[in-house]
């Protein structure tokens, strides 16, 4: 029975449908038959009674268990894998129709989770307008959640379809948004925003689901390349992350990854004469004031001894891929000499006044490399032994994440600083409020967490957009 599980779970690693596959798949390969246990191949026959007949459903399922937890875990250590994990277990029981919620059944859960944490969310955005004013300061929220609506769609454009698509008998004009929210400062921004997650946070900290979190992804990303003028701006449209002769705007971000709902915890501009270890101790410092935080995943712009001393000293451990210098090379190279695909060795990074920081490298060959000499290597650095080094591929999801915040922006070719801040922290709130809406309604109807949505943000778009009185 053992090697039929094997077998079975090898087949569904594959996505085959039917047998024929697995065997012609066993019969070309004698070596993993023999790592199998097979002297002979069964036929297809056998291995399909197997399968149906002595195979019960709930063994069924904890083969797709496990194949699915194989592929994830391969695919986030960055190992090619044979096909993308299914976004949902599939059961193999009689009652799995009656069991698996419906898309009916899932929006009109939504519905009531998305109008639930609005309502608790959005209030911790502010405007100092005074007493007396006509339009509801949610208005202006509104508004803004509106123009994350649509790609592209600036204030002024944006307001206007506003009037007529709003239920609300008087909406912000686009030039009274904009000057409302410059009027804010960065350092307010941020405290509602810190504000807004904290809340958020307590919504679904109220579940089992929520305490996986532990890994925060920090890193930095870009607006759009930036093509006007930048005169007297040039502190704030700085040059990219790749060192091209392009200017964007830059944001920094933590945002919790791994098993955890990807929900961003903090946000703040990058100035020029920002260092990276000022970004990291600011937002770690409002990580850690919002959630608990084991380890820390950072690209490798963030491989300074003195940003991994910092962390030491917090006692968070960290994975950090390294710039691969003359001794990093050389040693790659003596690596793929001998054909070995991991080493690990431990070095003290200089920190100034004889004091010195104790680090581990990781020599790790990539799959189906390109090169043919040290870049066949990836080096990481981390204060937590080898096992964590698996952890490092959830940091992707800080860049899926801002792919879809970017959707999220409102369009605006205005330099102002802060109005360009607003405008992305608005969206990092809108994908949290997402993610967060998609783990409420998961575990209301399932009882359980799987990483993969079944909530997409178009759904959540639509639902907050009717929460702002739109259609």
């Amino acid at each position: 029975m053992d090697t039929l599980f094997r077998v079975f779970v090898l087949k569904a690693l594959h996505g085959w449908n039917h047998e024929t596959a697995l065997v012609e798949y066993l019969n070309n390969r004698p070596e993993l038959r023999e790592q199998l246990g097979f002297e002979t191949v069964p036929d297809q026959s056998t291995l399909w009674r197997s399968w149906h007949k002595r195979f019960t459903s709930d063994l069924r399922e904890t083969v797709q268990t496990a194949s699915r937890a194989i592929l994830i875990t391969a695919q986030n250590a960055g190992v090619e894998v044979p096909r993308e994990p299914d976004r949902k277990l599939r059961h193999y029981d009689d009652r799995s129709e009656e069991e698996d919620p419906d898309d009916q059944t899932i929006l009109k859960e939504a519905a009531k989770i998305t109008d639930h944490v609005s309502r608790i969310v959005f209030p911790a955005f502010s405007l100092d307008r005074g007493d007396g004013c006509e339009i509801h300061e949610n208005a202006y929220w509104d508004l803004q959640t509106y123009l994350g609506l649509r790609e592209n769609l600036a204030a002024n454009e944006g307001a206007r379809s506003f009037i007529h698509e709003s239920t609300r008998e008087r909406t912000p004009l686009g030039h009274a948004h904009r000057e409302h929210i410059r009027d804010l400062s960065i350092p307010e921004i941020r405290e509602m925003y810190r504000r807004a997650v904290d809340r958020l946070l307590g919504e679904v900290a109220e579940t089992e689901e929520f305490y996986r979190a532990g890994i925060v992804a920090i890193d930095i990303t870009e607006d759009d390349p930036f093509t006007g003028d930048r005169t007297g701006f040039e502190d704030e449209i700085i040059g990219t992350k790749e060192k091209t002769d392009e200017y964007a705007y830059q944001w920094a971000t933590v945002q919790l990854v791994g098993n955890a709902v990807p929900i961003v915890l903090d946000a703040r501009p990058v100035r020029r004469g920002d260092t990276r270890k000022e970004i990291v101790q600011d937002l770690l410092d409002s990580a850690q004031d919002l959630v608990h935080v084991d380890n820390v995943l950072m690209d490798r712009e963030f491989d300074s001894q003195h940003i991994l001393e910092m962390i030491s000293q917090r006692d968070l451990s960290y994975v950090v891929p390294k710039r691969m210098h003359t001794s990093e090379k050389a040693q790659a190279q003596r690596l793929l000499r001998r054909g070995q695909d991991r080493y690990e060795t431990d070095r003290k990074l200089h920190l100034g006044d004889n004091e010195w920081h104790e680090t581990t490298l990781i020599y790790r060959r990539k799959e189906n490399a390109e090169h043919d000499d040290h870049r066949q290597y990836s080096v990481f650095m981390t204060n937590s032994g080898s096992g964590i080094l698996s952890e490092y591929g959830h940091r992707w999801e800080i860049e899926s994440g801002y792919k879809s915040i970017k959707r999220f922006i409102a369009a605006t070719t205005s330099k102002d600083f802060v109005l360009r801040f607003f405008y992305f922290a608005f969206a990092c709130l809108l994908y949290s409020i997402w993610r967060a809406v998609d783990l409420l309604v998961q575990v209301e109807l399932t009882d359980e967490y799987e990483h993969s949505p079944i909530v997409t943000a178009d759904n959540t778009l639509t639902l907050l957009k009717k929460e702002t009185g739109i259609g």
